[in-house]
Formats: C-alpha cells, structure tokens, sequence
C-alpha cells in the first residue's frame, strides 16, 4: 500500500512546475512518473507559507499521539472491564501498614458511597 518516498525537494520543485511555471498537473506527473493524486496533493501541501505547513505538522502529530493515548487507554479499560468481578485486591492500611485482600465489587461499592 505504501508506494515509492520522495525527497521533500523533489515535491516541491515538482509543484514550482504547476504553480510558477503554469504546466497542467497532469502532465508534469506523467513526466515526472507520479501519480496525479500524489502531486495534487504535494501542490496542496506546498503552496501554504512554511509557518502554516509546520503548524499543520504539529497538529497532525498531535492527532496521532493522541490517537494511540486513546487506543492504549480504551484497550486498559476494556480489560479492567472483563475482568472477573472476584478478583482480589490488595488494600494497604496507611496508618499500620497492613495488607488486606478484599473483593473489587467491595472496592468499588466503598468508592462509590463516599
């Protein structure tokens, strides 16, 4: 699915070639030996000034950080949440430092009184 990398040079003299030079898009990606969708979409990219390309750039990296923060955080909740119900917890006693092992049903019923 992925095809062939090019340099960032290379896409942006290849959209100097339709912006500035005025040749159709097709033709300069049929010289060029791109696929027309690809330089449409590298002369969308490389027409706006860099200050507003970078500021995509972090967006899009942000998007994608949080994309997997939100998938590993959904795939922690699912397991918490098929997990058995009688599954022991450990409580500590902060004052003794004592263990106890108690139910989660019991856990999250004092959770949920206070």
């Amino acid at each position: 699915m992925s095809g062939k990398r090019y340099p960032e040079e290379f896409k942006i003299e290849a959209v100097k070639q339709v912006t500035e030079r005025g040749h159709a898009a097709t033709e300069v990606a049929a010289r060029l030996g791109v696929s027309s969708h690809s330089l449409y979409q590298w002369v969308k990219r490389y027409s706006a000034p860099p200050a507003e390309r970078q500021k995509v750039d972090d967006q899009q990296a942000e998007m994608k950080r949080l994309k997997a923060e939100l998938k590993r955080v959904t795939e922690e909740r699912d397991i918490l949440k098929n997990r058995p119900a009688r599954l022991p917890v450990a409580l500590m006693n902060r004052n003794f430092g004592r263990v106890h092992w108690v139910n989660a049903e019991t856990v999250a019923d004092r959770f949920l009184e206070a």
